[in-house]
């Protein structure tokens, strides 16, 4: 599990070092950060998987775009370079460096460095011939396999099609950073066994029947169909939320239905130690089923899966503290955070990163202006307190 992440000139970030949990939840203030981190892993991610001989962190690829060295530099603090180094629990440290002009779309590893349980150390100035962006002795870790596994779910996922395409699973064998490939995932691995910790024992073990069983928790009475086109790389999608009608289209049906399945499927086709990044879980989804996404997630982590998610519900939060007070999730597994948008004077709200610890009962030591407050400000209104 990667315990922890460090930033230096990356972005909004002068100095960032943020400990990761198996369940990690980023909350903020829009423009605070929270994506950055993740872009952060998915660079990573992104290079070793489309590149894997590259010797420069591709800014733009299939995953992501950032665009310019300049766009991913500290604007304020950075000139040419930047760092980003992750700790793989007790088993090893990887620092990397990269540096590039302002207005080109991919940086130079100026230097690598690091060591694992398995590995001496090395450090090199990215002269020599690099292998997922590690000299080549080094390369052989069960980080590059995460890492180049790693799922990565926007929040402008893709909603209700006529149709989806369909790919061969070693080309898409994750569900797409907008969820495009999640019917095809679904239907190649139809009938591929869920992690145990993770399966409804009142249906078959297989990913089809768990991922059906987990959206009927989401949206009551839901039952899915999924077939290909004959002679055409394309699947149709049915779903039904009735026995009292018909399979629809999913342009007939509730928009969050299209918006959850990518989770849903993307944890379900998970096995133990792969990452699952997730933006904005709750989009689109009743406060109900926000907090069902919560608990869902709580479950995925506890079962071996580092998930991390950006979000600005309430709900969910809430969701995943019930889980921790139920014994779901320990409280050591769930790390939480909050960014504050940078300001001019590092002392004028706080420091732009603040991570409240949770007890075993749920209960959070400290709560942030801005920490999901919204509701207590608007009702202490509404009592005359403020």
């Amino acid at each position: 599990m990667i315990s922890r992440i460090d930033l230096q000139h990356f972005k909004c970030f002068e100095t960032l070092k943020l400990p990761l949990r198996p369940l990690t939840l980023l909350s903020g203030g829009n423009a605070s950060g929270k994506s950055s981190v993740m872009q952060a892993l998915v660079l990573l991610h992104q290079t070793m998987r489309e590149h894997e001989w590259s010797s420069r962190l591709m800014l733009n690829g299939a995953t992501v775009r950032l665009g310019t060295a300049a766009e991913v530099i500290d604007q304020v603090f950075g000139r040419r370079s930047c760092v980003i180094a992750l700790y793989d629990g007790d088993c090893g440290r990887f620092v990397w460096e990269f540096e590039g002009e302002r207005d080109e779309m991919s940086m130079a590893v100026r230097r690598a460095r690091g060591e694992s349980a398995t590995n001496s150390g090395w450090d090199t100035d990215g002269s020599e011939a690099l292998q997922h962006l590690l000299p080549i002795p080094a390369s052989d870790h069960s980080l590059t396999d995460r890492l180049r596994s790693l799922t990565y779910l926007t929040a402008e996922r893709l909603g209700p099609r006529e149709y989806y395409q369909y790919d061969d699973p070693q080309l898409t064998p994750v569900v797409g950073p907008r969820g495009e490939y999640s019917v095809s995932v679904l239907h190649s691995g139809r009938d591929s066994q869920v992690l145990p910790a993770l399966v409804n024992d009142r249906v078959p073990p297989t990913r089809f029947r768990q991922v059906e069983a987990r959206m009927a928790r989401f949206f009551p009475g839901c039952v899915l169909a999924v077939e290909q086109v004959p002679r055409a790389n394309a699947i149709t999608l049915g779903i039904r939320v009735s026995r009292g009608t018909d399979f629809h289209r999913p342009v007939h049906t509730g928009f969050g239905l299209t918006q959850v399945l990518p989770i849903v499927v993307a944890a379900l086709s998970a096995k133990e130690e792969d990452l699952l990044l997730i933006e904005n879980p709750e989009v689109h989804l009743h406060p109900a089923a926000q907090g069902e996404m919560g608990n869902f997630l709580a479950q995925v982590a506890s079962a071996g899966v580092q998930v991390m998610i950006e979000t600005h519900s309430d709900h969910v939060l809430n969701s995943i503290r019930r889980a921790v007070r139920m014994g779901v999730l320990s409280n050591e597994s769930l790390a939480l955070h909050f960014f504050r948008a940078r300001r001019e004077e590092k002392d004028e709200c706080g420091p732009q990163v603040e991570s409240p610890a949770i007890d075993t009962n749920g209960n959070i030591d400290s709560w942030p202006d801005g920490f999901f407050d919204q509701f207590d400000n608007d009702m202490n209104y509404f009592a005359g307190w403020n």
